[in-house]
């Protein structure tokens, strides 16, 4: 199943289970820039809101707000009853700083799953392992490397595959390429977030059987690319865009669920 098919299919059931709750979702998303990727994903987070039947708002503050400001916000939001779980949209302007932001939200609020006090596990990663698992794609003993090591997407990604029992191995942008080459030419499952556009091509060899998950969203004049070149020889390879973006918005408002029905 498709990527497309699969949040399509999963929509369906969510719609369902949001339905049969006695009281709607409420959701705000938080905005201080003017990035034209967080515009397009906010359309889209708004857009799987409504679809859903969860009542959601933007929050836009002005680029110059001071992060004491910001943080007044997170906190009337962290006490505002009539709201379920909230997000602060990613990246922030120069005068704030994230992982002050970060803390600053309620971890019983934190749809993202950045706190580090959260039940709920950022949505990227577990978008992607929730795809893997719905795919049957087999995790026990198998070779996961993750090129990455952000807070956002590498290191929770490194963890939830570990939770599996994966044998994980973590790489950077300080791997030598012989190491590099040398690790992907043995993976099974090869998760990529690195923001290099089309960084893994042609250069390095996979298994006929690898999983390849592209999560790098690259932009230029012909339109958005990945981290890896397409078309590899594969059993798997998530497609950007169209790929891990939708898995994204996907397990974030599963987790806005999870917030209001543990």
């Amino acid at each position: 199943m498709t990527i497309k098919e699969y949040v399509k299919a999963r929509k369906v059931e969510l719609k369902n289970e949001i339905a049969s709750l006695k009281e709607p979702l409420n959701f705000v998303i938080v905005q201080l820039n003017e990035d034209e990727a967080s515009k397009a994903y906010i359309r889209g987070k708004l857009k799987d809101s409504e679809e859903l039947g969860i009542k959601a708002r933007l929050l836009k503050l002005p680029v110059s707000t001071s992060q004491e400001e910001l943080l007044k916000e997170i906190d009337k939001l962290n006490h505002d009853k009539s709201v379920d779980g909230f997000i602060v949209q990613m990246p922030l302007p120069k005068q704030i700083d994230e992982e002050t932001v970060k803390l600053a939200i309620s971890p019983d609020k934190d749809v993202d799953g950045f706190h580090p006090l959260s039940k709920l596990n950022p949505c990227t990663p577990q978008g992607i392992m929730n795809y893997l698992k719905h795919e049957n794609v087999q995790l026990l003993g198998k070779n996961a490397v993750v090129i990455g090591r952000s807070n956002i997407v590498g290191k929770p990604m490194a963890k939830l595959l570990l939770k599996e029992s994966c044998n994980v191995t973590v790489l950077h942008s300080k791997t030598s390429f012989e190491d590099m080459y040398r690790y992907l030419e043995n993976a099974d499952i090869v998760v990529v977030a690195i923001g290099k556009q089309h960084f893994i091509g042609d250069k390095f060899k996979f298994k006929e059987s690898a999983v390849l998950v592209d999560v790098g969203i690259n932009r230029d004049e012909n339109g958005l690319h990945g981290d890896i070149v397409p078309d590899r020889k594969v059993a798997i390879q998530t497609p950007v865009p169209g790929g891990v973006g939708l898995l994204t918005r996907l397990a974030l408002m599963e987790n806005l669920l999870k917030i209001k029905r543990p």
